[in-house]
């Protein structure tokens, strides 16, 4: 089945078809590292993430570039306001969403460029731009002139003499206000660089674009980010790349929001939950399941109950993997995914009914594991294994699987022991044929949300519906 993909620019799902083939390349904005990343944030890179293992499980060779802004207005801001480098504020939060996409268990990306280990590059673009009439200097800046580009907006679908951007600080000599920055000169006390129009440093939106033609050349087939990137920061990307002489992205992916009663997950509107402290929390496996199996153009409405919600799903999933292990031995995922799980992931990523085929099958080898058919019981959890591992979810994986790897597998093994106490009191009442105890401590576990199943092995508990 052909891969298709929602296309911004197109405002239409598209058969996916690569530059070259049997290769995908893209660019995906990554941070903008002014402060440590909040679960919206991370979002992002977990959607591409688990994009980009389904290209690879198709068989593509994958290169990802994820870039990161470390220097800008606000990490200039922060940097005034606690009194420290700006590149030690930098550099302290890139570490902060490394750790982040690391515990979430996002494959590091192909190159991660810096947006200040490019400037020679973004002057290269400048002065290409300026001299193709495309850029202007004015009192140590240099703007890029919209009307110059006859495509501008067409991404966004805006209409430019009712477009309204008023001037950002320090932004002097503007032929029309809505012409944006490539380069700011510098101001006494900020970070800067030399240039041919004095020192400064560079805009957000030539950032991308330089790094972008460095690392993936004139064209390449997939740009991505958040949907709140679409104008000004994609829109003016395309404008300045076309403009250089780039054919830049052919496809448009953007991922939508994590929100808090319903506004934009933000730290400016201090609402934001931060990835350090969820992983206290949370499981980091179940914090990826909550992200990562919502469609990616879909809104998450943050909640504790949703989050629970995700943890009750997750552990179903887990508990017959490892029910399954036990009974079956080692089982290598299959080869391929189930055909109906295939047939939803070529449809735009579609996680959601990916995951009805993971539950379908879990349901079946349940069934198998009651009616002790070793042998589809086995097939169910190869069948799981293949599934899981292209989203990243797969409960024997060493990163998932190894005990003590956080807090939230500590806090599972603690109720383990404690449920284990429980059902060995069941036991004793069973063997002494006190079956009314017996059935009031099963029915006791089952409003507290477990499910016994009574196996040769032994009792065996999951997290049900309470």
């Amino acid at each position: 089945m052909t891969l298709r993909l929602y296309d911004t620019s197109a405002r239409q799902i598209r058969d996916f078809q690569p530059l070259t083939d049997g290769c995908v390349s893209i660019y995906l904005c990554g941070a903008t590292v002014q402060a440590a990343p909040h679960i919206g944030h991370i979002r992002s890179g977990l959607n591409f993430d688990v994009m980009r293992r389904w290209f690879a499980y198709r068989g593509y060779a994958v290169t990802f570039v994820r870039n990161v802004t470390d220097i800008d207005d606000k990490i200039i801001t922060k940097s005034a306001e606690q009194g420290r480098p700006w590149w030690a504020i930098g550099y302290e939060n890139e570490r902060a969403f490394d750790d982040g996409y690391t515990a979430l268990g996002c494959l590091p990306p192909t190159y991660e460029p810096r947006a200040t280990g490019h400037v020679p590059e973004m002057v290269e673009m400048m002065d290409t731009l300026i001299e193709r009439g495309h850029a202007y200097a004015a009192e140590g800046n240099v703007y890029f002139d919209v009307r110059s580009y006859d495509r501008y907006l067409a991404l966004s679908g805006q209409d430019l003499d009712h477009l309204r951007q008023p001037s950002g600080e320090g932004e002097t000599g503007k032929r029309d206000p809505r012409d944006f920055a490539l380069w700011k000169s510098a101001k006494p006390g900020e970070p800067s660089w030399p240039s041919p129009w004095g020192p400064g440093r560079p805009g957000w939106h030539l950032e991308c674009s330089a790094m972008a033609h460095k690392y993936l050349g004139r064209a390449f087939d997939i740009h991505g980010g958040g949907v709140d990137l679409v104008f000004p920061h994609h829109e003016n990307e395309i404008a300045q790349s076309a403009a250089y002489g780039d054919d830049f992205a052919t496809y448009w992916l953007h991922n939508a929001w994590v929100t808090m009663s319903g506004e934009k997950m933000s730290k400016s509107l201090g609402n934001s939950v931060l990835v350090s402290e969820m992983v206290k929390r949370w499981r980091p496996v179940v914090l990826r399941y909550y992200l990562g199996t919502p469609h990616y153009r879909s809104t998450i409405e943050y909640s504790e109950e949703a989050l629970r919600e995700a943890e009750t799903a997750f552990a179903r999933i887990e508990g017959f993997v490892h029910r399954a292990a036990e009974r079956t031995g080692a089982v290598e995922p299959s080869a391929e995914v189930p055909a109906e799980f295939a047939a939803a992931m070529d449809e735009d990523f579609g996680v959601p009914q990916a995951m009805a085929v993971v539950h379908t099958t879990v349901r079946r080898g349940n069934a198998a594991l009651t009616a002790d058919d070793q042998e589809a019981t086995a097939t169910a959890l190869a069948d799981l294994r293949a599934m899981l591992g292209v989203l990243g979810l797969d409960p024997l994986d060493p990163r998932w699987a190894g005990a003590g790897h956080d807090s939230g597998t500590e806090l599972h093994g603690a109720v383990d022991a404690l449920v284990r106490l429980v059902l060995e009191q069941r036991q004793a009442a069973r063997a002494r044929k006190d079956y009314a105890t017996a059935d009031a401590i099963r029915d006791d576990l089952k409003r507290a949300g477990l499910v016994i199943e009574d196996t040769p092995q032994g009792p065996r508990w999951e997290l049900g519906s309470p």
